[in-house]
């Protein structure tokens, strides 16, 4: 990987981040300082968790802000809920950002498994407990 703007879930939540960004401005005013800056801020750091994430030194730090990134993401999908139960949106807007967290919360598994699995063998130990 040359940078994490190479890997897929960075892409998804690109775009959804736009589609947030775009969608949120239909929102009623006396929300911008509520649900609006929620979802944008929630939507912005799933991008800015994996970037910080991956210019870390360990694979320990990349997994911590994978695990965060994976977090806003749960928190978006909540307040999409909550938008769309509020009728700020549509059901089928709500529908269609929920199917792409939850794509982008089993691509952000995949990689803090795959990372798991990296620290799990960079350190491991020799015969005599050393690294």
């Amino acid at each position: 990987m040359n940078s994490v703007r190479d890997l897929k879930v960075y892409k998804l939540a690109f775009k959804v981040t736009v589609d947030i960004y775009k969608i949120t401005e239909n929102f009623p005013k006396n929300e911008t300082f509520g649900l609006v800056s929620q979802m944008r801020r929630a939507a912005v750091s799933i991008n800015s968790n994996l970037a910080e994430g991956c210019a870390r030194n360990s694979t320990s730090e990349y997994k911590y802000f994978v695990g965060i990134a994976k977090g806003s993401a749960a928190e978006l999908r909540t307040q999409i809920e909550i938008s769309q139960a509020l009728n700020f949106i549509s059901e089928n807007e709500s529908y269609k950002l929920v199917a792409e967290i939850e794509e982008i919360c089993k691509m952000l598994t995949g990689l803090f498994n795959s990372l798991k699995i990296k620290t799990d063998t960079d350190t491991v130990t020799d015969t005599k407990g050393k690294k």
